[in-house]
């Protein structure tokens, strides 16, 4: 009787579940990361200009002690070499060279990621983007001392404070 249990729940577990090779192959294969998945996206809100979304980066980063290290406004680079008008695009790249230098010393890959990028961007609808790497990322999956990620947990922090301020206009 047990036998023909056990033979009843095969049939049924192979009409209603994948074959054992196919489970066997999706068994530990996370599906590959999209570049979207990779970064944090934010609009601005509306009434926020792209200048005033600037601005209010900068003061927000002055603020948290992390400086402007870079500015790329790479819209106006492509218009000077392409002589045709572009939407607007510029990145800014900010740093604590304390946290910086930590960081790298920790692990030299952080380079790498250095000094921390925020664009803004504007799409091809007219909405403007503040755009930045998804910090938590490498936080969860390096093997990290608790001081070190904890230096990345404020970085990750502090990006999304400019980042919020830029958004709102938080001038």
């Amino acid at each position: 009787m047990f036998k023909l249990l056990l033979l009843v729940l095969s049939i049924l577990a192979a009409s209603f579940l994948p074959s054992a090779s196919n489970a066997a192959k999706q068994v530990g294969k996370a599906p590959p990361l999209t570049i979207a998945q990779t970064v944090i996206k934010k609009p601005l809100q509306k009434g926020v200009s792209f200048d005033d979304a600037i601005t209010s980066m900068k003061l927000r980063a002055n603020a948290l002690n992390f400086k402007l290290v870079a500015e790329l406004p790479l819209s106006k680079q492509i218009e000077a070499m392409t002589d045709k008008p572009q939407r607007r695009m510029e990145i800014y790249q900010f740093c604590d060279a304390l946290i910086a230098k930590t960081m790298v010393e920790h692990d030299l890959n952080f380079a790498a990621y250095l000094p921390c990028r925020i664009a803004i961007i504007e799409d091809d609808k007219g909405q403007t983007w503040l755009v930045m790497m998804k910090i938590d990322l490498f936080l969860q999956s390096a093997k990290l001392p608790p001081e070190i990620k904890a230096k990345g947990i404020q970085v990750r922090d502090t990006l999304q404070s400019i980042m919020d301020a830029g958004a709102a206009g938080d001038l």
